[in-house]
């Protein structure tokens, strides 16, 4: 790790990523535990799982769409990032008093508005911030220290769910803490750009707009969208985790393992973004996710199910920050915003596809079949790289 090019990257990138580590305990706090909780207490099915997580995580990414486009018209983006962490930590409470899967599905959508509202104007903030030589770096960063707080979230909740034997709502309870201090740290650690990027022109999401935007772009985007099929919820890996025979409290694990992993390498990926061919980057990042796939669709217990999950930590290193860093590149400075929200979108009604079809083939023909249909997303994802014939 280089120290010279950690010292370049702005210290309002490095509390953004404080931000999102605290929001990501709190969030993970509950996260690493909700399919366990609507399975075995709520009596939720696996398909129902499906539904709720791609109906949140969907509307958390056709959120980002309006959210960007606003960044981009008003030309400023910390506002926006704020309300969507707000959002963020007022829906914490709601899962700790949930009765029943409605308020469950009330409160993860509530949380996904949040993270729409805060994503496309927080990334494009970065953007913004640092210069085109440190992209890749930065958004790694962001992502490292994001994916911190992605393994310390599910490390508490197993440490407090063996204090407090099982009890789901009081690790929920505890959750809010964590959340309102991430609004905190941004309101009082990150000062926007006096002279942010141009304002956009008109409407930024208009015809004239979007056909601004350019074929790069778009094929960006097409690419984000099959990752996102390829790459369903994490709640299957904590399914699938129990399914090893796992005790409930030690479950959340498996997440801390795949984060460790994630956090990292996204640092080191990231740096390495701003050196080599995207393309071909973005292959290689699918090649574990084919890999872990396998051995998850045949894992029996936690001696085969622990390297899968960390392939899939590698997979997410490799790729989430660099698609990121592959749309600020192709993306004009006053649609910025627009740009991330548009990716987000097509990303979002991937995501949605996915875990459905993750949950019925599940239910309908076991729990193997959900990964080799991942395995198989990889391939078609693979073919669709291998058709790019300029470098990106």
């Amino acid at each position: 790790m280089s120290r010279s090019t950690l010292q370049q990257i702005p210290r309002a990138i490095w509390a953004l990523g404080l931000v999102s580590l605290l929001m990501d305990v709190s969030s993970e706090m509950i996260h690493s535990l909700l399919p366990l909780f609507m399975v075995g207490t709520l009596g939720a099915s696996a398909l129902s799982v499906g539904l709720i997580e791609g109906m949140a995580e969907a509307t958390a990414l056709i959120v980002k769409v309006f959210s960007g486009a606003l960044s981009d018209y008003l030309g400023r983006r910390k506002g926006l990032a704020v309300a969507g962490y707000a959002l963020g930590a007022l829906s914490k409470p709601l899962f700790a008093i949930a009765p029943g899967i409605g308020l469950v599905l009330g409160a993860r959508l509530l949380d996904r508005v949040g993270k729409g509202v805060r994503g496309a104007p927080r990334d494009a903030l970065v953007a913004d911030i640092v210069p085109p030589a440190l992209r890749g770096a930065a958004f790694g960063l962001r992502q490292a220290l994001d994916t911190v707080g992605a393994f310390l979230g599910p490390l508490l909740a197993v440490a407090l769910m063996l204090l407090w034997h099982d009890d789901f709502r009081a690790v929920f309870w505890l959750a809010v803490i964590p959340g309102a201090l991430a609004v905190l740290v941004l309101l009082l650690g990150v000062d926007e750009p006096a002279a942010q990027t141009v304002r956009a022109p008109g409407n930024p999401v208009s015809r004239a707009s979007l056909g601004r935007l350019g074929r790069d772009y778009w094929w960006v985007c097409g690419v984000g969208a099959l990752f996102m099929l390829a790459r369903f919820s994490e709640a299957f890996l904590v399914l699938r985790a129990q399914q090893s025979g796992i005790a409930t409290a030690w479950v959340p694990l498996v997440m801390v393992a795949m984060n460790v992993v994630y956090a990292g390498a996204a640092y080191p990926c990231g740096k390495l973004a701003d050196h080599v061919s995207h393309r071909l980057l973005l292959a290689l990042g699918l090649l574990p996710l084919i890999a872990a796939d396998l051995l998850l669709a045949n894992s029996s217990d936690w001696r085969s199910l622990l390297p899968g999950v960390a392939l899939w930590g590698v997979h997410m290193a490799m790729t989430q920050g660099l698609l990121l860093t592959m749309v600020a590149n192709v993306a004009p400075a006053a649609l910025r915003g627009t740009a991330f929200g548009f990716f987000n979108l097509l990303s979002g009604g991937a995501m949605l596809l996915a875990s459905v079809l993750a949950g019925w083939l599940w239910d309908q023909a076991g729990p193997a079949w959900t990964f080799y249909a991942g395995a198989g997303f990889c391939v078609l994802t693979l073919l669709l790289l291998a058709l790019r014939r300029t470098p990106l």
